[in-house]
C-alpha cells in the first residue's frame, strides 16, 4: 500500500531519520488509506522532545506537549505535531494518563491507540506498519479495539463515544466484542467531561451511519440524555406513525441535512412526547408534546455545555416543528420576520425530515407543502419583499424627524409601518411611510 505524502511532511521525516526513526500514524493514515486527504498530517519518532528542539532549531516549534512528548513544527504548508513514541502509564482520572514513558519501539506506541484503524504507521520507504490488522479492517468496515476492549475504555471513557463516533462517520459496524463491551461499560462516560461529550455527540450525529447507531446505542446514548430513555419502544399509536418514537427519532436524524443544529433538533423534537400522551378511541395523542420537548431539549443541551446561540436555535425549531406551515407570501414573511433567513430554511428541512420518518403512504402532500413554502420564501427574498425592520425604506432617524419622541415610541412606529408593508397595505416607500407616520400622530392626538 503505498501513501502520497506531502513535501512537509517527506522533509520532516528525512530531518528526524539523520539519528532516528519516523512515521505518519494514525488519522491520517487511516483517512489516506480510504483515499481521503487527511486534514492534518501527525509524525511519531524515536527522538526525545530535546532531540527534536534541538533538530528543529532552526524552525518555528510551539511546545505543545513535552510533558507527553509532542512538539509542533511550523512549516510553510501548516502545522505538524511530532511525538516522540510512548507507552502510557495508569489512567487515574479515566481520561488522561498519569504519566508516559518514552520508547525506541513504534509498536509499542501504536498498542497504546484506541481502535485498529488508528493504529497503523506508515513510512516513505519501509511501507504500511499494521501489526493490529487496522487495513484488514478498513475493508471489512469495521470499528476493533486494539486489545482488549474494556482495558481500552477504562483507560480513556471517552474512547467508547469515539467508537460510536466512527462508525456513524465511516458509516462503519463495530466489532461484536467490542460491541459488548460498549454496551458494558456505558457508565464509565460519568466520568467524561460534559464539553468533550457533546463535541464527539455533535460529531456523530452528523454521521451517514448515525441511524444506525442510535438504534443500536440507545443505552449508551441515555447514559448521556437520561430523557432519551422513555422514548424507546413508545408507541405512537398513530397512523402518521410506523415506528416507536425513539425509533421514528433515528430515522428522522438520519433523514435531515448535514446541519448541526437541525440534527440536533431531530434529535429532541419528539422527546416530550412520552409525558404528553394521551389516547381516544385507540388513537395516540401527543397535545404540547413541542412545548414539552424544547424544555427538555434546552436542559438537556445546557447540561451538555453547548453554546448558548446552538441552544437558542435548536430549542426555537424543536418549539416551532409542528407549526403550520405557511401557505401564504404573507405568512411568509411574518414567518421570515420572527426567525431570519437561516432558521427559516433550517425550519422547512426540519417539517422534511420529520415527515420522511413517518408513515410513506402521508409524505408526498406533505412534502410538497414544505416545497411550497421554500419556493415561497426563496421569491420573497429574490423580490427583496420587505420582512423586517431593517427592510423598511425609513429608519429610527426618519422616525424621530417626523416627531416621535426618542424611546420604545421610535421601535413601536416601526414595527407598524412593518406590518402595514408586509399586509401589502401600504407600499415601502419613503414619502409613503412618512405620510402614514403623520396620519398615525394625528389619529393618537385625537
Amino acid at each position: 500500500m503505498t501513501i502520497s505524502l506531502p513535501k512537509d511532511v517527506l522533509y520532516l521525516i528525512h530531518k528526524l531519520e539523520q539519528k532516528g526513526e519516523a512515521y505518519v500514524v494514525g488519522g491520517c493514515v487511516r483517512d489516506a488509506l480510504r483515499g481521503v486527504v487527511p486534514h492534518d498530517w501527525d509524525l511519531c519518532t524515536s527522538e526525545t522532545p530535546q532531540q527534536m528542539l534541538e533538530l528543529f532549531q532552526d524552525e518555528r516549534v510551539l511546545k505543545t506537549g513535552l510533558k507527553h512528548g509532542t512538539v509542533t513544527v511550523l512549516l510553510p504548508d501548516g502545522a505538524y505535531e511530532v511525538t516522540t513514541y510512548r507507552v502510557d502509564g495508569a489512567y487515574s482520572d479515566g481520561r488522561h494518563p498519569d504519566r508516559v514513558t518514552f520508547t525506541g519501539c513504534i509498536t509499542e506506541d501504536l498498542a497504546r491507540r484506541d481502535f485498529t484503524i488508528n493504529a497503523m504507521a506508515y513510512h516513505p520507504h519501509r511501507g504500511l506498519l499494521d501489526p493490529f490488522g487496522g487495513a484488514q479492517d478498513l475493508q471489512d468496515r469495521q470499528i476493533r479495539a486494539v486489545g482488549d476492549a474494556d482495558k481500552r475504555f477504562e483507560e480513556d471513557s471517552l474512547r467508547i463515544l469515539r467508537g460510536l463516533r466512527f462508525a456513524s462517520t465511516l458509516r462503519f459496524t463495530i466489532s461484536p466484542d467490542c460491541s459488548a463491551s460498549v454496551h458494558r461499560n456505558k457508565e464509565l462516560l460519568n466520568r467524561v467531561s460534559k464539553e468533550r461529550i457533546q463535541v464527539e455527540l455533535s460529531k456523530m450525529l452528523l454521521g451517514d451511519g448515525v441511524k444506525e447507531i442510535l438504534l443500536a446505542y440507545p443505552d449508551v446514548l441515555t447514559q448521556i440524555i437520561p430523557s432519551i430513555e422513555p422514548m424507546i419502544g413508545f408507541e405512537q399509536r398513530s397512523a402518521y406513525h410506523c415506528f416507536d418514537v425513539w425509533e421514528h427519532t433515528a430515522h428522522a436524524v438520519a433523514c435531515a441535512a448535514k446541519d448541526p443544529i437541525v440534527r440536533w433538533t431531530m434529535l429532541f423534537h419528539d422527546m416530550g412526547k412520552p409525558a404528553c400522551f394521551s389516547e381516544a378511541e385507540g388513537v395516540g395523542h401527543f397535545y404540547g408534546h413541542p412545548a414539552k420537548s424544547a424544555a427538555m431539549a434546552h436542559n438537556a443541551l445546557r447540561d451538555l455545555r453547548m453554546d448558548h446561540d446552538t441552544i437558542r436555535k435548536v430549542v426555537q425549531l424543536v418549539e416551532l416543528h409542528d407549526l403550520p406551515l405557511p401557505q401564504t407570501e404573507r405568512d411568509v414573511k411574518r414567518l421570515l420576520n420572527r426567525l431570519g433567513k437561516s432558521q427559516f430554511c433550517r425550519l422547512i428541512e426540519v417539517r422534511r425530515a420529520d415527515i420522511l420518518a413517518q408513515t410513506s403512504s402521508y409524505r408526498q402532500e406533505r412534502i410538497a407543502q414544505a416545497d411550497r413554502a421554500l419556493s415561497r420564501m426563496q421569491k420573497v427574498i429574490e423580490e427583496g419583499q420587505c420582512f423586517s425592520v431593517g427592510d423598511l425604506a425609513v429608519n429610527g432617524k426618519d422616525i424621530l424627524a417626523a416627531g416621535i419622541p426618542a424611546g420604545p415610541e421610535v421601535g413601536n412606529m416601526l414595527h407598524y409601518l412593518l406590518e402595514l408593508v408586509m399586509d401589502q397595505a401600504i407600499s415601502n416607500d419613503r414619502q409613503c411611510l412618512l405620510e402614514e407616520v403623520q396620519r398615525k400622530m394625528r389619529r393618537i392626538k385625537r
